[in-house]
């Protein structure tokens, strides 16, 4: 561990530096690996049609982004139980991505896992989370809402016997989790559609929740999420228009999971939805699109996600991109206003 404990605000500001250091050194040989094994990323052929010169840009970046992250806790931070849980759990989802990732390279195609697969890798990766951190970590099945409301998910909870090891499983808390992690990872994934967009909102998302952990004493959260938000700024380096590498699904997903991580070791689920809000925003326009459209044969957007029904109107990449950038800091400064408010 390097740095000096006694100062834990210098070691989150620290984490945000070496984290976007690391991951902006080592992208380089990352990418000239990807093109020497021809691995690049499959565009939609419905897609915006300015988007076909992407094809076979770099993919799967979002394995450098993960090691930057792992890099970064392992010098500055303290495996506490809490911290270890979030890694994983990041970890895990990021492999579930990667997957997917080789499986759309190696076919040559947009498309990786089916969602059958993704949705299983998923349950067992929010189910498993879920009960160590109920069981181990110690985590209330509660929501917390700002004005001090709390709702209580554990009141329908049995236990269950695992390997001679009792748990408890609170088992409305339980689908919420699931919801909570399998949606934020989706919504990640679905913003990760223009050069810059998921890598920016993300960093500027995880820069608060580094400021909510840190509030909440929670001072090794507070390097992970600072190491996050540290990765995306290396990541953007060499992401931001024209992109020479895409993180893929290994990044997405894992960045989703790891976001909805922090939002429960924080306590801080209800809030965290309106500082990712933006997020939100785009998993909502998929859903509104495929509803309208099987209901009544007619698309609300001219394209979903909503990102690119600003650039079927006319919109530059980079204008969407930067104002998306805009409105995402403005959903995280609202939800770390309301975090306040909590009971």
């Amino acid at each position: 561990m390097i740095g000096n404990p006694a100062y834990p605000t210098y070691q989150v500001f620290l984490a945000v530096f070496v984290s976007a250091a690391i991951t902006c050194l080592l992208m380089p040989p990352f990418i000239r690996l990807m093109k020497h094994e021809h691995l690049g990323q499959q565009v939609r052929a419905d897609g915006p049609q300015r988007h076909l010169i992407k094809q076979g840009t770099p993919t799967m970046g979002g394995v450098v982004i993960l090691l930057g992250i792992v890099l970064t806790c392992v010098l500055l931070a303290k495996w506490t139980p809490d911290l270890v849980l979030a890694l994983v759990a990041m970890l895990v989802t990021g492999s579930l991505g990667l997957l997917d990732d080789i499986e759309s390279v190696a076919h040559k195609r947009s498309l990786g896992l089916t969602p059958p697969q993704k949705m299983a890798g998923l349950i067992l990766i929010s189910v498993t989370f879920c009960l160590v951190a109920v069981n181990v970590i110690g985590i209330s099945p509660e929501l917390r809402f700002p004005g001090g409301l709390v709702l209580d998910l554990g009141v329908l909870s049995s236990t269950l016997a695992i390997g001679g090891v009792t748990f408890t499983v609170p088992w409305i808390y339980l689908v919420f989790v699931f919801f909570l992690m399998a949606g934020l990872s989706n919504a990640v994934n679905l913003t990760d559609g223009l050069d810059g967009l998921a890598g920016g909102c993300t960093m500027v998302v995880m820069l608060v929740m580094a400021m909510v952990a840190f509030r909440y004493q929670e001072i090794n959260l507070a390097i992970f999420a600072a190491s996050i938000a540290g990765a995306c700024v290396g990541f953007l380096w060499h992401n931001c228009y024209p992109a020479t590498i895409f993180m893929g699904d290994t990044g997405s997903l894992a960045l989703g999971a790891a976001f909805a991580a922090l939002a429960i070791l924080t306590k801080t689920e209800v809030t965290s939805l309106i500082m990712g809000g933006l997020f939100i925003a785009e998993a909502v326009s998929v859903i509104i699109q495929v509803v309208s459209f099987k209901a009544t044969g007619k698309r609300v957007f001219l394209m979903a996600p909503i990102h690119h029904h600003f650039e079927k109107k006319g919109w530059a990449e980079t204008k969407v991109v930067i104002r998306f950038w805009i409105v995402s800091a403005a959903f995280a400064a609202l939800g770390f206003a309301l975090y306040f408010q909590l009971g």
